[in-house]
C-alpha cells in the first residue's frame, strides 16, 4: 500500500516543477499600435458664402458733354480701344462760337465805358476844386466808375465762360481704354450730364458684389476670395477683397469690390463671375481643423481630447482641447492644440496616454 504511494508523488512534484519551469521563462511583450497621424496646420475657419457679380475694369468712366447741343459727330464704337486725350465724340459747336463772339463785344463795351467813367470822374473832380462844381456830382461820377470797372470783370468772367463752353462741346477719353458703352447717336440732341459713352480704363479689373446687411459685418480689405466663371468652365482666379461699401445701397445691399489676380485675355468687364468668400465671424480667431475621429469628447460640452504623437518616443500623449464648433464635417479646435503637431488621425479610442505607437503611412 505504501509503495504504491510513492510513485504517484514523485508524479505530482515533477509535474510542480515543470509547471513552474514554464511559467518562469514566458515574457510579456508590449503592445504596439498602429496608427495614421497628420500634422495640424492653422486654418481660417468660418462657412463659405457664395455672391454673383459682374465683372468691370477698376477705373471707367461714364463719359458726358458739360453742356448740351446737338451731336455733330460720334467717332467711335463700342470696342474702339482710345488713347488718353483722343476726341470722341463733338457737339455742333456754331451756338457757342456766337456766345464767346457776344462776350467778347460785351467786354470790348466794358473796357469803352471804363475810359469814358474815367473821364468824367476827372472831369466832376477838376470841377469841384476850381469851386464850380458840387461833391455829390463827383461822388456819382466815381461811382459810375467803380460800376464800370465792376461791369468789366463781369465781362471778362463771361468771355472765360463761354470760350470754355466751347472747349466743352468736344469729348475726350479721359485714359487709355475702351469703349464700353455707346448710348447716343449723331443729330441727336443731349442735355448736360446725360452720357454719351463709357470707357473702361485697360489693365486692373475687379469684380462688384452687391453684399447683404447681415453679411457685410464679416467681410474686410484684402480679405482672400475665389473667383469663377460661368461661361469659363474650368477657369479659376485667385482675387482679395478690394474695397467695402460704408453705405447700403439698393435693396439695403452693399458694395464690394473683389480685385482679380492678373486675369487672362479670357476674362473681359461686363461678364458674370461668382465669388466664394470665407466669411469669418470677427470675435473668433482661426482655429485648427481637425477630423471628428481624432476627437475623443469628454463629459463637458465641446471639450475632448486628442493624442498627441511624439516621434522621439514613438509614443501619444493624451492632451485636453477645446471647440468652438464644426464645419464639414471638421471639429474646430480653439485650445489645446499649435500648428506643427502630429496628432493621431482615428482609433482614439483605443489609445491610452504613453502608447507606443507606430506610424502606418
Amino acid at each position: 500500500m505504501y509503495n504504491r504511494r510513492i510513485p504517484t508523488l514523485s508524479g505530482l512534484l515533477i509535474c510542480i516543477f515543470c509547471v513552474s519551469s514554464c511559467g518562469g521563462g514566458r515574457q510579456e511583450t508590449e503592445q504596439v499600435r498602429p496608427i495614421k497621424v497628420m500634422t495640424v496646420e492653422e486654418a481660417p475657419v468660418g462657412k463659405i458664402r457664395r455672391f454673383a457679380g459682374i465683372v468691370r475694369s477698376t477705373e471707367f468712366s461714364q463719359l458726358s458733354f458739360d453742356v448740351g447741343g446737338l451731336i455733330s459727330s460720334i467717332y467711335v464704337d463700342i470696342g474702339a480701344h482710345v488713347k488718353k486725350g483722343q476726341v470722341l465724340a463733338v457737339l455742333d459747336e456754331e451756338p457757342y462760337r456766337l456766345e464767346v463772339d457776344a462776350a467778347r463785344a460785351e467786354l470790348d463795351k466794358a473796357q469803352a465805358s471804363i475810359v469814358n467813367m474815367k473821364a468824367e470822374y476827372e472831369r466832376q473832380l477838376r470841377v469841384f476844386e476850381q469851386g464850380a462844381g458840387t461833391q455829390s456830382r463827383v461822388d456819382q461820377a466815381k461811382y459810375d466808375y467803380d460800376a464800370a470797372h465792376s461791369s468789366h470783370a463781369y465781362a471778362v468772367s463771361q468771355l472765360k465762360l463761354s470760350q470754355r463752353n466751347l472747349r466743352n462741346t468736344s469729348l475726350a477719353a479721359p485714359y487709355d481704354g475702351y469703349i464700353a458703352v455707346r448710348s447716343a447717336e449723331p443729330h441727336e440732341k443731349v442735355q448736360p450730364g446725360q452720357e454719351i459713352l463709357e470707357i473702361n480704363a485697360a489693365g486692373d479689373m475687379d469684380v462688384v458684389l452687391a453684399v447683404s446687411e447681415t453679411n457685410i459685418a464679416n467681410i474686410r480689405v484684402a480679405d482672400p476670395a475665389t473667383i469663377t466663371f460661368p461661361t469659363l468652365p474650368g477657369q479659376t482666379l485667385q482675387g482679395s477683397v478690394r474695397e467695402v461699401g460704408s453705405a447700403a445701397i439698393k435693396a439695403n445691399s452693399f458694395p464690394v469690390k473683389i480685385a482679380l489676380k492678373d486675369p487672362p485675355a479670357a476674362v473681359s468687364p461686363g461678364m458674370t463671375a461668382e465669388v466664394s468668400l470665407r466669411m469669418t465671424e470677427r470675435e473668433h480667431s482661426a482655429g485648427i481643423l481637425i477630423p471628428l475621429q481624432a476627437f475623443l469628447p469628454s463629459g463637458e460640452s465641446w471639450h475632448g481630447h486628442v493624442f498627441v504623437y511624439d516621434p522621439a518616443g514613438s509614443a501619444v500623449k493624451k492632451r485636453p482641447v477645446r471647440c468652438r464648433g464644426m464645419e464639414n464635417n471638421m471639429a474646430i479646435v480653439e485650445e489645446g492644440l499649435t500648428p506643427g503637431e502630429i496628432i493621431a488621425q482615428a482609433g482614439v479610442t483605443f489609445l491610452a496616454d504613453g502608447m507606443r505607437v507606430s506610424v502606418v503611412e
